[in-house]
């Protein structure tokens, strides 16, 4: 009997998590309303979940199983309505983006549940910290060696996930210079950054047994991977991505990960190789620091390009693949990203005309209300 059972899943289904900024309509800063709007949004019938984060500033959005773009859309859609009609009532705004410009961390408060309070115990100041925003991917996965396979292959593309996603440029009241800030809040978490190179699940398996013996982890959720696998659910999780300012970005970049996955699993059959990881963190920190302008390096050929050109390239190599998964409209949608620039690139063109964070985080929120 397997230690760890892997729930069947249809491969390549997606679904979509993101977490929502909460925010005050007189200075859009944080407000700590989730028990108020999850109140309220009881009320409502409406598709996927509506859960509480572990703060009580931020909300989180959970599809149903989808498996093209224009679903995802429509479900995405819908459950932002949901919210945003919630927010209405009780006079607050929501909005996307990967960390608050000017909230203090200080001032959040730990949403009442078991496991939120034991974070808080486990982890102190680093839990109200973690009040950033994140959009979590998951691809089914037919088994659960297909699983590994697919997660170590993928992590090669990390930094595609980071770069496209950026949205947290400003902390505290700053322009920090980097694109994506917020993975440097789940950095310091012990069991963060990437997964174990094992390649089989009964390997994974005595990996597991052998940390939830020494009692540093209980569960799958201890661990706050780049990629994680998730049994219960038949997937994997890519976990890297900012929030990002629109749905129709947040589903396109679900379909880029998607699509990327059917082309790796037809196309790319040569195993994973340890070696595979010797510029992962280097390719990560230049995604995170220069966003599309980053230096990617490919650790088996050692050629540099810019993540704008690796992406580039990345679509025209996964065209056919676009076209079955009926995923023309997202990868149009990730052009756009790289003709006009990612979420950060928005946020400095906004705080440059507005100066003032205030009115950029009134501009993001009508972005994502609005939209």
């Amino acid at each position: 009997m397997s230690l760890i059972p892997f729930a069947p899943s249809r491969s390549l289904s997606i679904g979509v998590e993101l977490e929502l900024q909460l925010l005050s309509c007189n200075d859009y800063n944080l407000v700590s309303s989730a028990p108020d709007i999850l109140r309220q949004i009881a009320k409502y019938n409406y598709p996927g979940e509506v859960k509480p984060e572990i703060t009580r500033s931020m909300i989180e959005i959970n599809t149903s199983v989808q498996y093209e773009y224009s679903a995802l859309v429509d479900e995405l859609k819908s459950l932002r309505n949901t919210v945003t009609n919630a927010g209405h009532f009780l006079n607050l705004a929501i909005a996307g983006g990967g960390t608050h410009p000017f909230q203090h961390w200080s001032e959040q408060k730990i949403y009442d549940a078991p496991r939120f309070n034991y974070l808080s115990e486990l982890y102190g100041y680093l839990a109200k910290q973690f009040t950033v925003f994140g959009q979590h991917v998951h691809i089914g996965c037919s088994g659960p060696d297909e699983a590994l396979y697919l997660m170590h292959k993928l992590s090669h593309y990390i930094p595609h996930f980071i770069a496209l996603s950026a949205t947290s440029p400003f902390v505290q009241g700053h322009d920090t210079g980097f694109s994506s800030t917020r993975l440097h809040s789940v950095f310091t978490f012990p069991m963060s950054g990437r997964a174990p190179f094992v390649l089989n699940w009964e390997d994974f398996e005595q990996f597991f047994d052998k940390m939830t013996s020494t009692g540093v982890v209980n569960s799958m959720k201890d661990f706050y991977w780049d990629i994680r696998p998730q049994p219960e659910l038949g997937t994997i999780e890519i976990r890297v991505c900012d929030t990002p300012l629109t749905i129709e970005i947040a589903a396109a970049i679900a379909c880029y990960i998607q699509t990327m996955s059917s082309y790796i699993m037809a196309e790319q059959p040569t195993d994973p190789k340890e070696d595979d990881y010797l510029v992962y963190t280097f390719n990560r920190f230049q995604a995170c620091r220069f966003g599309l302008e980053g230096v990617f390096i490919n650790p088996r050929t050692y050629e540099h390009r810019s993540l704008h050109e690796d992406i580039t390239n990345m679509l025209a190599r996964i065209a056919d693949h676009t076209k079955e998964l009926q995923a023309e409209e997202a990868m149009e949608c990730i052009r756009e990203i790289l003709a006009s620039g990612n979420g950060a690139s928005w946020l400095r063109k906004t705080y440059a005309r507005e100066h003032n964070l205030n009115n950029v985080m009134q501009q993001q929120s009508n972005l994502w209300m609005d939209n």
